[in-house]
């Protein structure tokens, strides 16, 4: 009984994380599941209908289809001991979110942890990253915010009232975060992650008086398949690619969403924006390959 314990400290929580047909929610629902969670895993991608929003961002990577599904990451999820539903949720849809957290509630009766993740800034990317803002397409702002801040948003709202009633919960929301400085080239990529940290914050100290936790998390260059796509490689032949050198896994992030959902102090860091690299030394994780991959900084 020890041992399990030990095996799968998460074995008791219940877990939503959006956004985890690929990339890093995916990489997050695994490692939970690793850690003996039950993962809500939601998304538009399906095995049956993959998302068709990203034609723009396939034809840039010389992809033939998107990859990765909320089934694929669900089954991850189970097989590496937890849990994995896969829900198919369009989180721009204040009424299939609605539906989803209702759902969570009718089945296990809880919720433990909200990983905020849906994003929908590569929906317009366009191939370039480093402009001045004038340059920039509009496009990127209904991305990046109503499809992206605003998703956070209403599932915040739709998972608050479960937590506050059990007076115990946590709240995890993927940001990039370098110690205030601009992430200069892209002011739009800027003011959204801004808002997301914010966003974080602001919850954070609405939820406190009841016991539950709001944290911004910040990985640092992930190797998503996008990313390894656009530098013509794989997961596994990645190392051959210099320009790669200081990327890290998606499920580096997820090692230290794991530590979090099951640290019993978690609340002490509540409304903080942290990075994975420092919590790694903090808990003592490393990502797959066994390196602890310092901090990404502008």
């Amino acid at each position: 009984m020890q041992n399990e314990s030990a095996n799968r400290p998460l074995k008791n929580c219940v877990a939503v994380v959006t956004g985890a047909s690929r990339g890093a929610g995916r990489g997050i629902a695994v490692e939970l599941g690793a850690a003996g969670a039950t993962v809500y895993v939601t998304g538009r991608s399906t095995r049956e209908q993959p998302a068709t929003t990203y034609a723009q961002l396939l034809a840039l990577s010389d992809m033939q289809a998107v990859p990765g599904s909320i089934d694929d990451t669900a089954d991850e999820v189970t097989r590496m001991g937890g849990h994995g539903i896969a829900v198919s949720c369009d989180h721009t849809r204040e009424e299939e979110v609605v539906a989803l957290f209702a759902r969570v509630e009718k089945d296990a009766g809880r919720l433990d942890l909200l990983v905020n993740n849906a994003w929908g800034g590569h929906e317009t990317f366009n191939g370039v990253f480093d402009a001045p803002f004038w340059e920039h397409p509009l496009s990127n702002w209904d991305a990046m915010f109503d499809r992206g801040v605003r998703n956070h948003l209403v599932a915040g709202r739709c998972a608050a009232p479960l937590m506050v009633r059990q007076k115990k919960g946590l709240v995890l929301t993927t940001t990039f975060w370098d110690r205030d400085h601009y992430l200069r080239g892209n002011l739009f990529y800027d003011l959204a992650k801004a808002a997301m940290t914010r966003l974080s914050f602001g919850m954070a100290q609405d939820l406190r008086p009841h016991n539950v936790a709001s944290i911004a998390v910040s990985p640092g260059w992930m190797r998503t398949e996008f990313v390894l796509a656009g530098h013509k490689t794989d997961e596994a032949h990645w190392h051959e690619q210099p320009a790669l050198a200081r990327t890290e896994s998606p499920r580096y992030l997820g090692r230290a969403v794991a530590a979090l959902a099951g640290d019993p102090k978690v609340m002490e860091k509540s409304g903080e924006v942290l990075r994975v690299a420092d919590l790694a030394r903090e808990y003592g994780f490393t990502d797959i390959d066994g390196r602890q991959v310092e901090a990404f900084e502008m």
